[in-house]
């Protein structure tokens, strides 16, 4: 065989094995789930690109943040920025509405999209199992205070499903270091996830990448029984700079569009921010559940 045709088939193969390796799922009873928000803009759309990119090669279901088809959500912008980017990872997708996503005949286009996958009834809410892991989809652009039906449906849903390890998911962070800075629509429902031993919680809205110290129900570390919330807005959509370093802000970067790839295992979970291809930033790290 000349050795430039050897050489090829030598690197085809090692190619196709690194692939066939990036794409097994994690052993030791381990699931995956990865994703970000802030994703399709229609004029930078190479970053939602890059970031699906990333998706090709990462195994386990997608969890989206809201914000998915900018500026307004329409439903030429889904066709046309989200469908031909992350739309292709659709039937393993779970979303999140986001404030963009309603723009447009107050989101008609997303729930078109979306339909059931988006939750029942169009309520923007509702949660499902992934391996030993409870997983609640959550509605920030809807009612949250206390009083609430997602509020009420929240707690019956903590109630029937004491599971170790809890994560919990929404567009509008309550904590952030980018411009929008923390929204506290969400308050009463992290003072239930807390008091429920809920372990993580992740957001958008601000499009930047930030990691913080577990909290409690007030804000305060709690490195025993608080939530870790992860902010991960850098789906592509473009990237923000920062107001000022929140409190507890463990990790904060806007230098790279990427997603955060969460594996969950029975009682513990590793994370991982994988950026988009040419970039460094990453942050790693794992936890215990409560």
């Amino acid at each position: 065989m000349p050795r430039i045709l050897a050489a090829t088939l030598v690197c085809v193969l090692m190619a196709a094995a690194g692939q066939s390796r990036s794409l097994q799922q994690p052993d030791e009873g381990g699931v995956v789930f990865v994703g970000a928000g802030d994703i399709a803009n229609c004029e930078l759309l190479g970053g939602a690109r890059s970031t699906a990119a990333l998706l090709d090669g990462i195994p386990g279901e997608i969890f989206t943040l809201g914000d998915h088809a900018y500026p307004t959500g329409s439903a030429k912008e889904f066709k046309d920025c989200y469908e031909p980017t992350w739309g292709r990872f659709k039937d393993r997708t779970h979303p999140v509405v986001g404030n963009h996503d309603l723009l447009t005949d107050r989101g008609k286009p997303y729930w078109d999209y979306w339909g059931e996958r988006g939750g029942p009834e169009k309520r923007g809410y509702y949660s499902f199992e992934l391996g030993a892991w409870h997983i609640i989809a959550l509605n920030s652009t809807a009612p949250a205070n206390d009083k609430s039906p997602q509020v009420k449906w929240l707690k019956e849903d903590l109630a029937a499903h004491t599971v170790d390890c809890t994560l919990a998911y929404w567009h509008t962070p309550l904590y952030s270091s980018g411009p929008h800075g923390g929204t506290f629509e969400m308050k009463d429902i992290w003072k239930i996830l807390y008091d429920a031993g809920t372990d993580v919680v992740l957001s958008s809205h601000d499009h930047i990448y930030e990691r913080f110290t577990p909290m409690d129900a007030k804000g305060k570390p709690d490195p025993e029984h608080g939530i870790r919330q992860f902010l991960i807005g850098t789906g592509g959509a473009g990237i923000y700079n920062f107001k000022r370093v929140a409190a507890n802000s463990e990790v904060h970067d806007n230098t790279a569009y990427g997603v955060l790839k969460l594996t969950l295992y029975p009682g513990r979970y590793t994370w991982e921010f994988v950026p988009m291809a040419g970039k460094t930033f990453t942050d790693s790290g794992n936890a215990s559940c409560h």
